[in-house]
């Protein structure tokens, strides 16, 4: 059952990564398991690697900034007023080639995927100050297993 919710500017737990930072705002939880939504923040020159979602399909509706991202064998271009959606099963991948932060709202239905960042991500006030990329790619290894998140060999 969905939970009335209200999800005030700025609040929802923070997670960080060496490549992106996420705000959770609704839950799989408050949605009974229906979706989740979130804010994600990615620096310039940062994005992440080939993977596959077996769960859910997501959608980016980007706020802030331009993404290039590859779905599915193309490549788009993604701005600020864009909507993208990348279905489960599909290969994909983005990158922040601007030089600007790429803000956007996801949605990923339906939900659960927060508990892949929850695993994967450090909670943004325990971020290290340094983090070690040996030490995010075993947490990302774990948590994709547990979470139906695939990262395909390199072509």
């Amino acid at each position: 059952m969905i939970q009335e919710t209200i999800a005030k500017a700025g609040t929802g737990p923070v997670y960080r990564s060496p490549v992106d930072e996420i705000r959770f705002l609704i839950t799989g939880e408050q949605t009974g398991g229906a979706f989740f939504m979130a804010e994600v923040t990615i620096p310039p020159e940062c994005g992440n690697p080939p993977h596959i979602h077996s769960r859910e399909d997501e959608t980016f509706h980007m706020q802030q900034g331009t993404l290039t991202i590859q779905v599915g064998g193309k490549t788009v271009t993604a701005s600020a007023g864009d909507a993208v959606c990348l279905p489960k099963g599909i290969v994909h991948c983005f990158q922040n080639n601007g030089n600007v932060d790429v803000k956007a709202l996801v949605v990923a239905v339906p939900g659960g995927l927060e508990k892949f960042f929850e695993e994967a991500f450090y909670p943004a006030d325990e971020y290290p100050e340094a983090p070690s990329m040996d030490g995010f790619l075993a947490r990302v290894t774990a948590a994709a297993s547990k979470c139906g998140v695939q990262f395909p060999p390199p072509a």
